[in-house]
């Protein structure tokens, strides 16, 4: 009897003390220095995947850690993805898009600081080396697709309201990353002639992606800032409970089939 008690009450100590470990972290990508965020269970024992978390244009923040510690609890070890350096976040949407349009404007900057963050995440020694995964959020959507585009090694990639035009042009056969792409139909910064181009690109790249389209969803509707942005900056953006809660539930079921 005290025997199972005093085993009940270690494997409770233990089972408290297990948690999410969520840390800041700086790496390089060339001379810049870049600030990501780790997070990881430190009750999973040995190697696991890594997912990069590409944050949307308002740069590596709370809600990208969020993500990151959701994706720690599911047992993968997550980075936030700095892509603006210095760890730089934006208050409002005159400075994110200036910090945006820096990297879009610019491929091989945007590949050298995602390369960097995928680099040092596959470096851990809790991550499976070759087992990346990215998900990249409005801004961070777009890049994730155009680094998969580029032949970034990446085993799979998600894409949550993001911007599916590109310069870059890609060969059939030429996209090898599983993708899987969630899209708000009524977001009216991703018109409908932009995902039909889009499927239309990654059906002559015989891509393997699957599209999900949520009827009369706006943009950034797996924010649930979303309705104070749109209110205080005046864009057209609204979160979706419903379209959140399946793309996530949908991404966690893709990631488990794709990284081993």
């Amino acid at each position: 009897m005290k025997t199972a008690l005093a085993l009940s009450l270690l494997f409770f100590t233990s089972s408290a003390l297990a948690a999410v470990i969520g840390r800041d972290v700086t790496y390089q990508a060339g001379d810049t220095v870049m600030k990501g965020y780790l997070a990881y269970d430190d009750a999973v024992h040995g190697k696991r995947a890594g997912v990069l978390v590409v944050p949307e244009w308002w740069g590596a923040n709370d809600y990208a850690r969020k993500r990151a510690r959701m994706l720690a609890e599911a047992g993968y070890v997550a980075l936030v993805v700095d892509m603006y350096g210095s760890g730089q976040v934006a208050d409002n949407p005159k400075d994110a898009g200036a910090l945006a349009g820096s990297v879009n404007k610019n491929p091989p900057l945007a590949y050298a600081r995602f390369d960097a963050a995928r680099r040092f995440l596959d470096q851990q020694p809790n991550v499976k080396q070759g087992e990346i995964a990215a998900l990249g959020y409005c801004f961070g959507g777009g890049v994730v697709l155009n680094m998969v585009r580029s032949g970034m090694p990446l085993k799979s990639a998600v894409s949550y309201h993001g911007v599916l035009a590109t310069d870059i042009s890609v060969k059939p056969g030429g996209i090898k990353t599983k993708l899987r792409i969630f899209h708000g139909e009524a977001d009216p910064i991703v018109p409908p002639e932009q995902v039909e181009a889009f499927k239309t690109e990654m059906d002559n790249a015989k891509a393997d992606y699957m599209f999900v389209a949520y009827p009369g969803v706006k943009h950034t509707f797996t924010n649930r800032e979303a309705d104070s942005y749109a209110a205080q900056f005046g864009l057209p953006l609204k979160y979706d409970n419903a379209a959140d809660t399946d793309s996530w539930t949908r991404t966690l079921e893709f990631l488990k089939a794709t990284l081993k």
